[in-house]
């Protein structure tokens, strides 16, 4: 009992991670979004001090931007959010299949040989140069310098 127990928690963690909620109030809980889109009227539109429109310009054309602006938004994210959700999910699904799959893959399979020839490589050198070099050392050792300086 305890044994089917622990197994539907584990399919319903399984499935919670696929079907998790979403939070409907705080939609950038990462702030990726913090500097790039924070567009309000302000930022576009101002007056300097002197040239000022009519009070009630100036209220339309702030309600007709932020209200433009919202609706299109909110049109543009229905009629073109699922595909492109889609399109980055399919995208993202890609790039991770071929990591997985490939590159990784790869970069092991590059590790694992290159660790052969390496070892072959230490090898050819301990036995070819060290000697060489050791001996050379032998000769060069008994080499003095001595500099005088000349009037």
């Amino acid at each position: 009992m305890a044994e089917e127990h622990t197994e539907l928690e584990e399919r319903i963690i399984i499935k919670d991670q696929h079907t998790k909620e979403i939070d409907l109030v705080n939609r950038d809980p990462k702030h990726i979004n913090e500097d790039i889109v924070k567009v309000d009227f302000e930022d576009v539109i101002a007056e300097p001090v002197g040239t000022y429109s009519f009070d009630g310009v100036w209220k339309t054309s702030y309600t007709t931007f932020t209200v433009s602006k919202y609706w299109c938004y909110r049109l543009l994210s229905a009629i073109l959010g699922v595909p492109l959700a889609v399109i980055w999910g399919f995208l993202f699904a890609l790039i991770s299949f071929c990591h997985i799959w490939a590159v990784v893959p790869c970069i092991k399979s590059y590790l694992i040989e290159i660790q052969c020839i390496s070892r072959i490589y230490s090898l050819c050198i301990h036995t070819f140069c060290d000697p060489l070099f050791e001996a050379l050392s032998k000769i060069c050792s008994n080499i003095r310098v001595a500099l005088r300086k000349e009037v």
